[in-house]
């Protein structure tokens, strides 16, 4: 038995960050020092980011909307899909220079990583969607529905996946994300 939350009890931490609640939705407080990322560029690897999330195999819908109060240099709040440390997809809203991104990074034994502008943000929503082999990212700002397209990316079509909520703080002393509104749909 999992974690009861948004209408289903099957919900499991990978990496439960040291505080969180459900109070109204998923509060979370990224722990310090926490991320996700694989090699490219930077040279490390980091799978110590959190992840709230429910197993799913074949083609699954996630989407997500929630707020954050992102201080520090890459605080990220989002979605994940997580088949392994290899195999992941990341995105949300990450702090970059001072400036809000939509962000997302897509993990296939080496991390790419892509960002779009958006200005002052407070509510964004994030929705993914697998079929077969592949993931449609698009996302909404405020209370828009995530309509606009975010990307288009291969993800393993077979296997279990963890799909979910994702916080990080890699540079900063941490900070919260609160999800409100999360739908997780499989067939």
């Amino acid at each position: 038995m999992g974690i009861e939350l948004f209408g289903r009890d099957d919900w499991r931490w990978f990496n439960e960050p040291r505080s969180w609640g459900t109070d109204g939705g998923v509060t979370v407080t990224a722990d310090p020092g926490t991320d996700f990322w694989r090699t490219t560029h930077y040279g490390y690897d980091r799978d110590s980011g959190h992840v709230l999330g429910v197993p799913v195999i074949d083609d699954f819908a996630v989407t997500a909307s929630f707020t954050a109060d992102y201080t520090d240099q890459y605080d990220q709040a989002g979605i994940s899909l997580r088949v392994d440390e290899r195999n992941w997809i990341k995105a949300g809203v990450e702090l970059v220079d001072g400036e809000f991104q939509i962000s997302t990074v897509v993990t296939r034994d080496f991390s790419d990583w892509s960002v779009v502008g958006v200005g002052r943000v407070d509510r964004v929503t994030i929705a993914a969607e697998r079929t077969g082999d592949a993931v449609t990212l698009r996302y909404g700002l405020d209370d828009a529905d995530p309509t606009a397209l975010l990307r288009l990316a291969y993800f393993p079509p077979e296997g279990g996946v963890l799909a979910g909520l994702m916080a990080a703080a890699p540079t900063g002393s941490g900070f919260t994300a609160r999800f409100d509104r999360v739908q997780v749909t499989s067939d």
